[in-house]
């Protein structure tokens, strides 16, 4: 006990407060300090060593070779550790302060930042900054996990060290503030505030004291002189908005060159490694100074006038980094968007020497680098103090700020919205800005809260009758209705004042002693409004009501549950409760099964062979079939009072009954009309007490941010009985159905030992049938041990005997797809079963859907297995 209390007090000890908090962003500060100049020095040693070797091999050889072969590295790191780590950084930074569930944590940054090192060595035209980001993030999410915080510290965390990462990489505190406020967090509470700063500063002190130096300290090494005068505003206007059009041009070049990517179907090392060598191949045929392009940035900021060559780096890097950062490599676009803004502001600076006397373009390339970064991210206040802090040159600022924010009205008119939110929606992430309570209460309404199954009372009750409705509730109060309409409502202290009356309880009627006037809202009213009337009149419940029609009730505590929902999972619009599903038509046989086979229908041409499989079951384990057939009615009607023809779907309910009875298998059937097909299936497998969902899957879903589909998905996560998927091979849809060879891919756990259960019932299915049992490790690993294997074939032992037409072999290959798929090609299997985890299925979603592969990729028949959940 005395242990415990000290457990119990040193949880307490480290619960978030204002000192912890402080704590904790001065060591995020500095471990994101640390990283950064990690980073710096790690691409910067390789990035000599490309350059030095290019000067003593020929350039052609080298730059292509290096690019092609550390891109290649760097994409396998990446795939093989942490596929988070991918990209920029900042999207996923992005998405999980939005609560998105994206792994963020020292795993990632550590992939991260190795990568991010080998990437910018290859000679890609990417910039160490947004790395920078994700990995500072990555380290405070991982170091957060250390103390039992709270979401909303943990996310303050995660944007300090975000913060710290870009102070750190452009050794300017401020900007990592500014950032953190204007484009990741959005919160300007005290807390957030003072923890960014406090992370922003020690992480750009830290930097510069390591040597981590920017432009500032690099050009301290030349003499560069700025230059402003009111005549020359025009072409800085000019500058600003060219920034801010071709600023949005390189936007969507960036979303193209992902799609384009996309097409290939290419994993991301060979992407990575295409992108070097692409870039290898083009920076091999330009000068040497554009081998470096931190140097080239300089070059182009204090160099004499020389447009081509500013048009010439300007359109080589354009290129090129949409070359790389369409791959996916693990680098950023805040460097490149300095480089282009330094050449394109060194163009107009040329032009307008011309017409003004301008002794040198350098002003115009510093503050084009300020407009095109403004346009590309779309943070014109962290672009101008990023510069301004890199600089400190006071003579920059009024240019500086003109031409940014000139640039960001531009852009944002051509291409609305954010690039990272674009990038993360081309992933099925679609984030909408943090909504405060107060934004929260006036976004809901009643009608997306409220309780739609209302316990009500009869206006013609008797006092007694409605005590004893009382005594046997947990309810303090009801709604009176009368034919449907709400005349009244009746609390529990209404009972206790009428308690001393004279009159026997049983001579009082509700319409006697209820209100009369009950305070109501009709389901368009916001929760502000809710909260004011409970507040108001000091009341918990208030009936919801459309021309006094009672629809639904709204508590105090419905309003609690909606804004912890919609806090911690603001990024997803609020889902109104759905009616339930109504029964329009429905057979019963005797309930003579040990358990229930579900089984959906909706195509007259599977329907047959997945009602044979739900068959060989049923009679392997005794079990009933209930067949379900779905119509979807629109959102805006009401299930139970749409009427609806159910003609064609009684005959193929027929159909079913006719092969039951040719079974002597008990069948149920029924039709639901319903809003969602997942919700009427959901709701039936809680009605009828099913154990197993047999389903038909096409292989394959269009649907962003999906596995199998939405009603499948769904399915896979909710459904607490077992479930089981079937794509039909092509073999399946002849005369005679083939289920001859059976190839079972295991890898231990609850669902490989729940797809060999059904393996026995499954194999009637066929005449002589051959199962072979496979597992499939890659040639990086040792052969598997034939534990799992060997508990299957007993496993199978014990159920029936058909051991000797069992083989238990391992395979070797690259993914557990593509070895599956090979070895259907070559030993012509009929049925490939598959068991995976709910666990599972959610990580295929990032890293690759294992089981829509294998089923794109064979003709044959595809199961999935799933065992039920709790």
């Amino acid at each position: 006990m005395a242990l415990f209390g000290l457990n119990q007090r040193f949880r307490l000890w480290l619960q978030p407060t204002r000192g912890l908090a402080i704590a904790e962003a001065c060591i995020i500060g500095l471990v994101a300090a640390l990283s950064a100049v990690f980073l710096k020095v790690g691409s910067g040693w390789l990035g000599t060593w490309r350059v030095q070797t290019s000067q003593t091999v020929p350039v052609w050889l080298v730059l292509p070779t290096v690019g092609m072969t550390f891109g290649f590295i760097a994409g396998w790191l990446v795939n093989k550790f942490a596929p988070e780590a991918s990209g920029s950084g900042i999207p996923q930074v992005k998405a999980t302060l939005a609560n998105v569930p994206i792994t963020l944590s020292w795993r990632v940054a550590a992939v991260k930042l190795i990568s991010a090192i080998i990437t910018l060595g290859s000679g890609m035209s990417l910039g160490r900054q947004g790395p920078t980001v994700h990995v500072g993030a990555g380290l405070a999410a991982g170091m957060s996990r250390w103390v039992p915080t709270s979401p909303d510290h943990r996310r303050q965390m995660i944007a300090a060290g975000a913060g710290a990462g870009l102070a750190a990489a452009f050794n300017a505190p401020l900007a990592g503030v500014l950032f953190i406020v204007e484009e990741l967090l959005h919160d300007l509470s005290g807390i957030t505030l003072g923890t960014a700063i406090i992370a922003s500063f020690i992480g750009g002190v830290i930097s510069r004291l390591l040597g981590g130096g920017s432009l500032q300290v690099d050009l301290e090494l030349v003499k560069y002189v700025t230059h402003f005068t009111l005549p020359e505003i025009p072409f800085f206007l000019l500058l600003g908005i060219l920034a801010g059009l071709l600023g949005a041009v390189f936007n969507r070049g960036v979303i193209a060159s992902i799609r384009i990517y996309q097409k290939l179907h290419l994993g991301l090392p060979i992407k990575m490694a295409l992108a070097g060598f692409v870039s290898g191949s083009v920076v091999a045929m330009l000068p040497e100074y554009f081998r470096n392009y931190a140097g080239l940035r300089e070059y182009m900021i204090i160099s004499e006038a020389n447009i081509s060559v500013a048009a010439i780096a300007f359109l080589s890097q354009f290129i090129l980094t949409l070359i790389a950062f369409g791959s996916g490599a693990p680098g950023g676009l805040f460097a490149p968007s300095l480089i282009l803004g330094s050449c394109l502001g060194h163009l107009v600076g040329v032009s307008s020497s011309y017409f003004l006397p301008v002794d040198s373009p350098t002003t115009y390339a510093l503050a084009g680098m300020g407009g095109f970064f403004s346009a590309v991210s779309k943070v014109p206040i962290t672009a101008i103090v990023i510069v301004f802090e890199m600089t400190t040159d006071f003579n920059l600022v009024l240019p500086l700020m003109i031409v940014s924010v000139a640039a960001y009205l531009v852009s944002d008119k051509v291409m609305p919205g954010s690039l990272y939110n674009k990038l993360l929606q081309l992933k099925g992430i679609t984030i909408t800005q943090g909504v405060s309570t107060e934004g929260i209460l006036r976004k809901l309404t009643a009608n997306d809260v409220m309780q739609r199954r209302v316990e009500t009372l009869d206006a013609d009750m008797t006092l007694e009758e409605a005590m004893q409705v009382f005594s046997r509730s947990h309810h303090r109060g009801f709604p009176v209705v009368e034919e449907g309409k709400l005349v009244g409502i009746i609390a529990q202290s209404d009972l206790v004042t009428r308690h001393g009356n004279t009159q026997p309880s049983n001579q009082l009627w509700l319409r006697d002693i209820m209100n009369h006037s009950p305070i109501t809202v009709k389901p368009r009213h916001n929760l502000s409004h809710v909260l004011y009337l409970l507040d108001r009149y000091h009341i918990s419940r208030l009936p919801v009501v459309e021309a006094r029609k009672l629809i639904g009730i709204i508590t105090r505590a419905d309003i609690i549950r909606a804004q912890a929902e919609h806090l911690n999972y603001g990024n997803f619009a609020p889902e109104s409760q759905k009616e339930p599903s109504y029964v329009v038509y429905q057979t019963r046989s005797p309930n003579l099964g040990r358990g229930r086979l579900l089984v959906p229908i909706a195509n007259p041409e599977t329907a047959p062979i997945l009602l044979q499989i739900a068959a060989a079951i049923a009679s392997d384990r005794h079990y009933e079939i209930e067949c379900l057939q779905i119509i979807l009615v629109p959102p805006h009607q009401s299930p139970s009072e749409t009427s609806v023809r159910t003609a064609k779907s009684r005959r193929l309910l027929r159909q079913a009954e006719n092969l039951a009875k040719k079974w002597r298998i008990p069948l149920h059937t029924q039709i639901r009309l319903a809003h969602e097909a997942a919700q009427a299936i959901l709701e039936t497998i809680k009605e009828r007490h099913i154990n197993l969902i047999l389903m038909g899957w096409k292989g394959e879903t269009s649907t962003p941010g999906r596995i199998f589909g939405n009603t499948v998905d769904k399915i896979i996560r909710q459904a607490t009985c077992d479930v089981m998927l079937v794509k039909l091979g092509e073999s399946q849809h002849q005369p005679i159905p083939q289920f001859n060879r059976w190839l079972v891919t295991m890898a231990g756990g609850p669902n490989a030992r729940a797809a060999i259960k059904l393996l026995p019932a499954l194999v009637t299915l066929g005449h002589n049938p051959y199962i072979r049992l496979t597992q499939v490790f890659k040639p990086s690993q040792f052969p598997p041990e034939m534990i799992v294997l060997e508990q299957a074939i007993r496993l199978l032992m014990r159920q029936r005997k058909i051991a000797s037409n069992i083989d238990a072999i391992p395979i070797e290959a690259d993914s557990v797809a593509e070895g599956v798929i090979n070895l259907v090609k070559t030993e012509n299997y009929d049925v490939v079963v598959v068991g995976a985890s709910r666990e599972g299925l959610l990580q295929q979603a990032v890293q690759g859907n294992i089981p829509e592969a294998i089923a794109s990729g064979v003709d044959c028949t595809v199961i999935l297995v799933r065992g039920p959940i709790s």
